[in-house]
Parts: C-alpha cells; sequence; structure tokens
C-alpha cells in the first residue's frame, strides 16, 4: 500500500506538469520540514518490502555483466522491448493497479507490455525501488533510473510479460514528464561513459597519470542519480545528534567561518577495475576499467570541528556512526546516503572534511558542489556528494548503499544465497595499483632491453605506498619500480595516491610480453595474485596483481 501511494502521489505531480520529483532538486524549506516524516516512510517502506528489496537497483547491475561493458545501446534499438505483441490479452492501468499487493500478485506497467514480476521480487536481492511502480507504470521510476534502458534489462524483463497495455493508457504515466536528466553537467570529451543515465565515467589511462594531481574535468564521475541544481546562496547543511536530540542547520558560509583545512587524498570507487574481474565468471554491476579512481587536492572544514560545536566530542558521546545524506534523491523522495564509524568522524587526524574545493576551485556539480565530505583512506560511496544531511546515531545508515551494496562476499556466494547483513560495509580498501602506460595490446619499443611503464599506487586507511615490484614476464621475476611520486604524506596520513616509473627488462625472443605490477603499502599489505581467489558477485575490491599484455617492437 505505501507503494502505490507513493506511485500515485508521483503520477499526480507528472501529470500536473512537474518533472520526477521536481529533478531539479532545490534544497527549500520543505526538504527540512519534511525530514523526521520522510525518514519515518523510508522506515516503513522498508519493512513492508521485507525480502523482496531491491529490483530496481538489481537490474541496474544485472545489465553490466560480462567481461566487458555492454553498449550503451540508442533509443531506437530498444524499440522492441514493450512492444505490442500479438497473442496477448489486454489490460487497462485500472486492471493492473488491481495487482499492487503480495496477495494479489505485483503488476507493473512498460510501454504497451503489463508485466507480473512477483516471482522476480523474491528471487532477486536488492533495493525496494521497483515496488513502487506496483499496480502502475514502471516508465516514471525508469526516466530517473536510466540504467534499466539496455538490452539485457528489458529482454529479461519481457520473460515476465504478460499481456498489451490499452491503447488509450499507453504513454499516460509519462506524458507531462520532463527528462529527469535534462540539466546535467558539461563534462569532458575524453571521460568515457560506462553508462549515460545516470552518467558514470573514467578519464582515458594514459591521461590519469600525466599528473600527480587529477584535473576537475578528468577526474571519475560516479553518480546514482540526475545531479541536483543547488543553489549556493540558499544551501543549508542540517545536523542531528539523534542520542541528545539537538539540530543545527548551517549554511555555506557558516561552514567556510570555521578553520580552512586543505587535504590531498584519492577518492575511488569500489567497482574500480571491476571489467577484470568479470573475465573469471560475470558480476553485476558497472563494467570499469582502471580509471575510477582519481587524486585531488579538497579543503574545507574539518567534521570534527562542526561536532563539536554540538557538544559531539570522542568520551562524549554514546553514538557509534555518523550518517551522510545526500541533496540527490530518488523516485520516493529518499536520499543517497551512507555512514563511517564514529572513530573516523570524530578523530581531527582522520581528516574528515566538509570541502567546498576541489584542487583550489569550488567543487564542479559532478562532484558535489556546493558541499561534499571527504573521507580521506575510505571508499568513494562514504563520501557523499551534495551533502544535505548529517546524523550522529547509535546506527548506521539504512541507505540501500549501506545496506545492500557495496560489501565484499567470498567467492562461493552467489544471488541466490547471498545475505547482505552477513558482511560490514566497505570502509577502508585495501592497496592497489594499475599499469597506466603503455596499455593493453599496444606495441612498444624496446630499448636497451627494457620497456618504459608507468601507473599508480595506493592504499586505504592513510597507508603510504613503500614499494611497486614490476615484473616483464608476468610474474616470474621482478624489480621495484624506479620512481614514486608523491604529496609526502606519511603514513598513517597518506590519503593521496602514489605516480610510479619503471624501466622493465623484457629478455627473450617472444614477440609479445605480460607485463606485471603490484604494490606493496607501509603495514607491508600487497595485492593478491590473481582474481579467482577475490571474486564476488559484485565486482568490488578488485585489487589484483594488474597485467597488460602488450608487443615488442623497435
Amino acid at each position: 500500500m505505501i507503494s502505490r501511494l507513493l506511485f500515485r502521489r508521483l503520477t499526480e505531480r507528472h501529470n500536473a506538469g512537474t518533472s520526477v520529483l521536481g529533478v531539479r532538486m532545490r534544497h527549500t524549506e520543505d526538504y527540512h520540514k519534511n525530514w523526521e516524516h520522510k525518514r519515518h516512510k523510508h522506515h516503513v517502506a522498508a519493512t513492508i518490502v521485507g525480502a523482496g528489496a531491491g529490483v530496481a537497483l538489481w537490474l541496474g547491475y544485472n545489465h553490466q555483466t560480462g567481461a566487458s561493458s555492454l553498449p550503451i545501446e540508442a533509443e531506437e534499438d530498444l524499440e522492441k522491448y514493450g512492444a505490442f505483441r500479438n497473442g496477448l490479452p489486454e489490460y487497462t492501468l485500472e486492471d493492473v493497479s488491481k495487482h499492487a499487493t503480495m496477495e494479489d500478485r505485483i503488476w507493473v506497467a512498460y510501454r504497451r507490455g503489463v508485466y507480473d514480476i512477483t516471482d522476480l521480487i523474491h528471487k532477486h536481492p536488492g533495493g525496494d525501488k521497483i515496488l513502487m511502480g506496483a499496480g502502475g507504470s514502471v516508465e516514471p521510476f525508469w526516466a530517473l533510473y536510466a540504467v534499466h534502458k539496455s538490452a539485457h534489462v528489458l529482454e529479461w524483463f519481457e520473460s515476465y510479460r504478460i499481456g498489451n497495455l490499452a491503447a488509450d493508457d499507453i504513454g499516460s504515466s509519462v506524458r507531462n514528464m520532463n527528462d529527469p536528466y535534462g540539466n546535467e553537467p558539461r563534462r569532458h570529451i575524453a571521460l568515457k561513459p560506462s553508462s549515460k543515465k545516470p552518467f558514470n565515467a573514467e578519464p582515458p589511462l594514459s591521461l590519469l597519470v600525466d599528473n600527480l594531481i587529477t584535473p576537475n574535468g578528468l577526474f571519475y564521475v560516479r553518480n546514482h542519480l540526475p545531479v541536483p541544481e543547488i543553489d549556493a546562496a540558499n544551501y543549508e547543511l542540517e545536523i542531528c545528534d539523534e542520542g541528545a536530540k539537538k539540530e543545527k542547520t548551517l549554511t555555506l558560509e557558516d561552514i567556510k567561518k570555521y578553520p580552512k583545512i586543505t587535504i590531498t587524498a584519492t577518492i575511488q570507487c569500489a567497482g574500480n577495475r571491476r571489467s577484470e574481474m568479470t573475465k573469471v565468471k560475470p558480476v553485476k554491476g558497472l563494467s570499469w576499467g582502471q580509471a575510477a579512481i582519481g587524486n585531488a587536492t579538497w579543503s574545507g572544514a574539518r567534521l570534527c570541528d562542526v561536532l563539536k560545536d554540538m557538544g559531539i566530542e570522542d568520551g562524549k558521546t554514546d553514538a557509534l556512526h555518523v550518517q551522510f545524506e545526500g541533496l540527490d534523491t530518488d523516485p520516493a523522495n529518499m536520499p543517497y546516503g551512507s555512514s563511517i564509524p564514529i572513530e573516523k568522524a570524530l578523530n581531527p587526524h582522520g581528516d574528515v572534511i566538509l570541502a567546498y574545493e576541489m584542487n583550489g576551485e569550488p567543487i564542479p556539480r559532478d562532484h558535489g558542489y556546493p558541499l561534499r565530505v571527504i573521507v580521506p583512506g575510505v571508499v568513494g560511496a562514504r563520501n557523499v556528494k551534495w551533502l544535505g544531511r548529517i546524523i550522529v546515531s547509535k546506527e548506521e545508515s539504512d541507505a540501500h548503499w549501506q545496506q545492500n551494496d557495496y560489501k565484499g562476499f567470498a567467492p562461493s556466494v552467489d544471488w541466490d544465497t547471498v545475505d547482505f547483513k552477513k558482511s560490514p560495509a566497505i570502509q577502508e580498501l585495501p592497496v592497489i595499483s594499475a599499469i597506466c602506460e603503455p596499455s593493453e595490446g599496444e606495441k612498444v619499443k624496446v630499448v636497451n632491453g627494457k620497456i618504459k611503464v608507468k601507473g599508480y599506487a595506493w592504499s586505504g586507511g592513510g597507508r603510504k605506498i613503500i614499494r611497486v615490484d614490476v615484473s616483464g614476464d608476468g610474474g616470474k621475476n621482478w624489480q621495484a619500480a624506479d620512481v614514486l611520486e608523491s604529496d609526502g604524506s606519511r603514513h598513517p596520513k597518506a590519503w593521496g595516491w602514489t605516480i610510479w616509473t619503471a624501466e622493465v627488462p623484457v629478455h627473450g625472443k617472444e614477440s609479445e610480453v605480460q607485463l606485471c605490477a603490484k604494490a606493496v603499502d607501509s603495514q607491508y599489505n600487497t595485492q593478491p595474485e590473481n582474481f579467482e581467489n577475490i571474486w564476488n558477485l559484485r565486482g568490488v575490491l578488485a585489487n589484483a596483481y594488474h597485467r597488460v599484455n602488450v608487443k615488442k617492437g623497435k
């Protein structure tokens, strides 16, 4: 019932000529007034959905399987999905609306099709988004979760087809909708998208290591929803201490009054190098290459300073977590959310900052304008962009991305046996490296029996890279990289990456050689040898040796 009410409310807004959930998403007083109401609604909806959670986001993951990223299809290539099919019964939207509960079976509509997704809900874990369309059309939601529009997903969805939608009802749910992605920022032409709606992209590897600091325009982009449009002059950040029942609201100018701290920190997506893991066995997720990572300077106020002004200090609170909520919201008006342990948040040496500058400039829209939290040494998913709320709590964030995503599992766990409650959310990332030059399959000049190799290395938790081992014969023989370039920070505050260079011997008469790289951090952690032993169904934590096959030239 909650899902149907949400859907009807959204449909009424669409028919009134508004965009999906007002996806221009300006930060208004209503946003603040509805805080507790929306959080309560979220808990209720999550409880009702229960074990059926996550199909929409599961669909998003499922369309990116295989050893390489699936093509981003043109709209005309997808016209056959949801089209009229001979021999099927016809249903009206009123007929569909009578099937909005598990007892009545869950029906949804998409274009000309009607689908019974009851069995789908029981089979697959993840978020509860698709149930908001129960008894109605999924088109308004798929306009927002545009990753559904791939042949792989739609072909799978067609297997649940039971009928055709009546002609008079076709398109009624999206007739007056604006494109939720119609006001996205401009992006650098060099970025290579793995999905366009939402926009996710990485730079070419060869450009990635041109500079120790990644230029703003070439920093990888990871978005889960449309980029919100926020007026910095009207921006407000809400902070809540649940234990003390205190609340506080800060403007951007209030935050800028705190001492300005600048740190150099690498941010990496949990799925970086996922495309290599899929060569072992398909996984669900965007097929990132090796460049879903970047290194920048970030400036802002220390989170611990801001919390201290509310009386939240180490030893003076029984909270265990600090939750973050963004201003990017889903079709139920629920924000992207995540959380970190209280120990990281309150430690002045942990350097968690409320950042308003990136590389000395206001943070670009794609990267969180006007304010994002930077949690150095921690997975990108916790570095929440477009920060709208901070909640100091005994509980972890209940957001999908904290509870049912960004977790690691044993290679034996599959989508039929996975239990997200049994694994902790990823925080600090393991040591990783990648060869950026030369590229896979490139013909490389051999000079004095050596090939020049260049790449990056990084470790989470403030651990410094102390060595990068490089091999020119597939890992049989190794030598240390000749040059390690970093910002000079020491363990345990080495938040930024290291750019390394090596001259690697390539002996023998073979025309092709395999280059390998593995990094060692200041606690002597190193990378695993292969992906078979670390494969997991979400393709995260992909940090095995990086291997590049090249051809020898003269």
